[in-house]
């Protein structure tokens, strides 16, 4: 296994948190007209303004433009260590992510105050549970702004494509391991960040204290335990809320209620889940995999079951 038990728990919970935040922001910002007996989803634009005026392989560009370019801007902060530069991109990234999921349920005001407030915490007052419950909405959000654009087929080629692409940049061109060790040594982290110990250096039982002498090795020398970083990429999280997101408004078109467009998708998100779990168990520690390819079985695992039910 990966990471202890509850380090592994943990990650999936919210990991399947923010595909259920995602989807229930989803379906409360659409709305569904019928013309001559066409359905149309409605959405209302988004707290900062409308969304692009494209849809399928227009999407799919533009989606696959804006990670290309991100990718080489971090790669270049990396290359010239300038972590303040890094926070100050992430903490815009936080803010717009944030207010894109709140301003689904709150007034824009009010939705950019709260995010202005989540992300100055993230960035300077960062802890295990703001970092990941920001997490949560910022994935969201990006699904509220994006799932729109695409439709289940499109949303399916980007996972195929950003799976290959997962799998060529982490055991290839190493570049995505480089991001996370950057991302995760500068305490900023783009996805879910969990610290810890493992239980192994905890004496085998994290309920019990160490005793002071098993930590000594002389009356003036201290061992320092090793601290560990569960983490799981952003991408892992927000490229399945896409397609998830995807399938769940084609339930919708397809004259399903949403509650029932909703039941559906989670069928999905659950087998996504389950591959996500795997992966953590079966993985060896102090070693990096592609989760997308995991993942994206996950998906169309769910997608078939759906299917054929």
């Amino acid at each position: 296994m990966k990471h202890d038990l509850l380090i592994t728990i943990a990650l999936v919970v919210f990991f399947l948190l923010a595909q259920i935040v995602g989807l229930t922001l989803l379906s409360s910002d659409l709305s569904v007209s019928v013309v001559n007996g066409v359905r149309t989803i409605i959405h209302t634009d988004t707290s900062l303004g409308p969304r692009p005026e494209m849809t399928g392989s227009g999407a799919f560009a533009y989606i696959a433009l804006g990670l290309i370019i991100g990718t080489l801007l971090v790669l270049l902060i990396i290359r010239m260590k300038k972590i303040n530069l890094w926070k100050a991109w992430f903490f815009i990234a936080v803010f717009i992510a944030i207010s894109l999921a709140l301003g689904v349920v709150l007034q824009n005001y009010i939705a950019f105050t709260i995010a202005l407030v989540l992300a100055i915490l993230k960035v300077l007052k960062p802890n295990v549970i703001i970092h990941n419950v920001t997490e949560v909405l910022m994935y969201a959000g990006i699904a509220v702004f994006l799932v729109p654009l695409l439709n289940v087929l499109w949303a399916a080629i980007l996972l195929l494509v950003i799976s290959a692409y997962d799998f060529y940049a982490v055991f290839k061109s190493k570049h995505m391991v480089k991001m996370a060790q950057f991302q995760a040594q500068s305490k900023i982290f783009a996805g879910l960040f969990i610290p810890y110990t493992p239980k192994a250096q905890q004496g085998g039982d994290a309920t019990k204290p160490v005793p002071p002498k098993s930590l000594k090795i002389s009356s003036e020398k201290v061992v320092k335990q090793e601290k560990r970083n569960a983490i799981l990429g952003g991408g892992d999280i927000a490229f399945p809320l896409l397609f998830t997101g995807a399938f769940m408004e084609d339930m919708v078109l397809q004259g399903y209620t949403k509650a029932a467009a909703i039941n559906q998708s989670l069928i999905i998100t659950l087998t996504t889940s389950i591959a996500l779990a795997l992966l953590f168990i079966f993985a060896k520690k102090d070693k990096f995999y592609p989760a997308m390819p995991i993942i994206t079985t996950g998906c169309f695992v769910g997608y078939v079951i759906v299917m054929l039910a």
